[in-house]
């Protein structure tokens, strides 16, 4: 699984013009699944994104967690981090997980970090979706469960 991980004061997610999720302080993650990803996967993305340390301590240092700072997980579905530009002008999607298999391997990520005590808002899989966000820092990260970065 591979992740982009933004640290964020607020974000929100609308479909067709209605707000699916919103949240304030905490991190959004827009992940995407790719072929071979299995519930090994889903958890450990989750544990590391709930327990990475990206926000402030007392002394200005990035050294707490979400958790620690009762932050909220926001997780949105997207394949295209799995989409492969090395050749020609149009992204190859071969690595993506297919639909029925990803949204479960999703669905096992936010009960786990649910699990973990994180409050998490979810986008809507499959779903024209506008996110909206104000990344604090900015700080942005790219997790990938395979340790390919």
């Amino acid at each position: 699984m591979r992740a982009v991980a933004q640290r964020v004061r607020r974000a929100r997610v609308v479909v067709g013009g209605e707000v699916v999720a919103e949240m304030g302080e905490g991190l959004l993650a827009l992940v995407g699944v790719a072929r071979g990803d299995a519930d090994d996967d889903a958890r450990a993305l989750a544990e590391r994104l709930v327990h990475l340390r990206v926000f402030d301590d007392e002394n200005g240092v990035m050294n707490r967690s979400l958790a620690d700072v009762a932050g909220t997980l926001g997780v949105v579905s997207q394949f295209t981090l799995l989409g492969d530009c090395r050749k020609g002008r149009r992204p190859s999607w071969n690595e993506a997980a297919p639909p029925p298999e990803a949204e479960p391997l999703l669905a096992a990520l936010v009960d786990r970090a649910r699990s973990l005590g994180a409050p998490v808002v979810t986008g809507r899989f499959r779903a024209e979706m506008d996110v909206e966000l104000v990344n604090a820092g900015p700080v942005t990260l790219l997790l990938d469960t395979r340790r390919v970065f």
